[in-house]
């Protein structure tokens, strides 16, 4: 019989979580534009600390606003409350020891302190992905922007609500100045220290 070296009644602590992933949790928190790149980023990212060995999850609006936050629209109230759901679900992922990849418009500095109190301060790391608002409307992959100029899309971040311009973030990157491989190899220089826990 295995002998059993956690007390009936306590939970396995997060330190035990990252002992067994061998890896430190943490958020990385993409913000920008709509159309600024922050997923296709993510996506670069999570694919190259796969490719190192580290456990990951990717959250964005697909597959936040598609699930749990589907009853919420874009007024300020609900966009607060779609990035205080979303980092309550980072943490969580972050507590089992996952490196937790989130990337979600946060347009004002309430709404990204909102997020770090929430995954905490130690734990969160901002990178502002910074693309002009005239690059994200040429590319306007969904056709939101379009939607938004036509007036059938209200309190669309950049045109008719405000995107305040990070001050603090952890990492700046310019998409339109750095290719992909470039941003990447960023990114991972600055989290290299920390990664392995």
């Amino acid at each position: 019989m295995t002998e059993n070296i956690f007390p009936t009644t306590q939970a396995i602590g997060r330190g035990q979580k990252e002992k067994l992933l061998k890896q430190k949790g943490f958020a990385i928190w993409f913000v920008g534009l709509s159309g600024a790149g922050k997923t296709t980023i993510a996506i670069a990212l999570e694919k190259e600390l796969y490719k190192r060995g580290f456990l990951t999850q990717l959250l964005d609006a697909d597959n936040i606003r598609a699930g749990i936050n589907n009853n919420l629209g874009f007024s300020e109230a609900d966009r607060h409350e779609n990035i205080r759901r979303a980092a309550e679900i980072a943490k969580l992922f972050v507590n089992t020891g996952v490196i937790t990849i989130c990337c979600f418009i946060s347009p004002t500095e309430s709404i990204r302190n909102c997020a770090k109190n929430i995954i905490g301060e130690k734990d969160y790391y901002e990178i502002f992905v910074n693309t002009p608002l005239y690059i994200c409307e040429q590319r306007d992959v969904k056709g939101l922007y379009k939607k938004a100029r036509a007036g059938e899309l209200k309190d669309f971040t950049g045109i008719h609500s405000l995107f305040e311009h990070p001050q603090n973030s952890f990492l700046e990157v310019k998409p339109e100045e750095e290719n992909m491989d470039q941003i990447v190899c960023k990114i991972m220089a600055h989290i290299t220290l920390f990664v392995s826990g």
